[in-house]
């Protein structure tokens, strides 16, 4: 037992002894002790460590060190952002300063593609039919003005034609007849009651004859040529107008009558802007300002047009003003109240900006970053400014800096996008 109790006090006073051995070896330098000293550094994960060994000769003096370096001959602080300048030109990361462009303002605008009242037109029929042999068009079709569309059939319009041929012939007899008539009366052969009668048969079947004429010339039948030989029992329904078909209403053997819409057609020649403009930004919309616009459904081409008519009537559910716009020439494809979104430029001013690709977006806020890229190191080492990014225009972002620009800095204008990868991949590496 005793022997047991000596071992464990034996052990306690190594134990103790270390603790205060392990104590004198943290003491500082110039502490009034002269430990001898040993620090062992390890790479922090860039391939960048050092390593140092310092013996004392028990009297503070000799002293032995060993260095491991990388290359560099400098160690990275966690943060910063470090490429060499051969990554610098393998991913094109090219370097600038702000650049004095005239960047206007705009007011941004929803609206569609309108049209002119006169640009609509609807396809009917001019009287009561069936309808035969209709063309086989569909929704967005393309028809040029005078095209048949369509037949449209009916019995009366033989009935019609036949009474214009019996009219006519009747009309030869009677006009026979009171020249006969004239001349016996003439000779005092003839009686006046007989030559009056006849003028009035004329007249009444002259007058019944350019009536029912008219009638079948609205019909689109020619009475010029018309003979018991060619009568038609159906007309055509011509296209009023060149166009692209926005509805059809109709089909083979459907029975039409006049006020029935078959079709509608749009011109889209007099196609035009209809933009709603909030209140708070009408003051600032002029007529002869620049618009640009996309049609989301349609891709992201840029199109161009002009401010023509500022509406005159407020709208009160929408808190809106509707402004019609000019399109240039280049305009995309017209389907009828499809959505876009515009921007009417306001002004021109000249303002520091950035190519657009120099700005990255983090979070809510927006960076460049800046080095110094005629240093003469092997590494860069790159630094982020906050900025506020303004209007695009063109390729061109309006910048204020919040945090200043280094001295002898020049700014990354292209590849800011790899610098911010680089930026993210250290903060991995460092979690590790």
């Amino acid at each position: 037992m005793k022997i047991i109790n000596k071992l464990i006090i034996s052990i306690l006073i190594v134990t103790v002894f270390t603790l205060f051995s392990s104590c004198a070896h943290d003491h500082a330098e110039g502490d009034g002790h002269d430990h001898g000293t040993e620090q062992h550094s390890e790479d922090d994960g860039h391939g960048h460590g050092k390593e140092t060994h310092s013996e004392d000769d028990g009297h503070g003096h000799g002293e032995e060190t060993h260095s491991e370096d990388d290359g560099h001959g400098e160690e990275h602080v966690e943060g910063e952002i470090h490429l060499t300048k051969e990554q610098v030109e393998t991913m094109n990361i090219q370097f600038g300063d702000f650049s004095q462009v005239k960047i206007n303002d705009f007011v941004k605008a929803t609206g569609t593609l309108g049209l002119p009242p006169n640009a609509l037109t609807s396809v009917s029929a001019k009287a009561d039919g069936f309808i035969k042999n209709s063309k086989k068009y569909v929704e967005g079709s393309y028809v040029k003005k005078g095209a048949i569309m369509a037949y449209l059939e009916n019995p009366d319009f033989i009935q019609q034609q036949q009474k214009y041929l019996e009219v006519a012939a009747e009309l030869v007899y009677d006009r026979q007849e009171l020249t006969r008539q004239q001349t016996l009366f003439a000779s005092n052969a003839g009686i006046e009651r007989n030559v009056q009668k006849l003028e009035s048969e004329v007249a009444m079947n002259t007058a019944t004859l350019k009536g029912v004429a008219k009638q079948l010339s609205y019909l689109g039948i020619n009475v010029s040529d018309l003979t018991t030989d060619n009568i038609v029992q159906r007309i055509p329904i011509y296209a009023p107008m060149s166009g692209y078909i926005t509805s059809i209403k109709m089909h083979n053997g459907m029975f039409v009558s006049p006020e029935m819409e078959l079709m509608e057609v749009v011109n889209e020649n007099h196609l035009h802007l209809e933009l709603d403009i909030f209140e708070q930004n009408i003051a600032g919309i002029k007529e002869g300002q620049q618009i640009s616009y996309t049609v989301p459904a349609l891709g992201n081409t840029i199109y161009e047009g002009e401010v023509n008519v500022i509406g005159k009537e407020f709208n009160i559910e929408n808190k809106t003003v509707r402004v019609h716009g000019h399109l240039a020439k280049e305009r995309p494809k017209f389907i009828k109240d499809l959505f876009l979104e515009a921007k009417i430029w306001l002004n021109d001013k000249t303002v520091n900006a950035l190519p657009e690709k120099a700005i990255v977006m983090d979070g809510g806020s927006s960076y460049i970053y800046a080095a110094n890229n005629e240093s003469t190191e092997n590494e860069l080492k790159f630094e982020a400014l906050r900025v506020v990014a303004g209007t695009t225009d063109a390729g061109f972002t309006s910048v204020k800096l919040i945090d200043p620009l280094p001295e002898g800095m020049k700014i990354v204008t292209n590849g800011s996008y790899y610098v911010y990868a680089q930026s993210k991949a250290g903060e991995l590496a460092h979690e590790h």
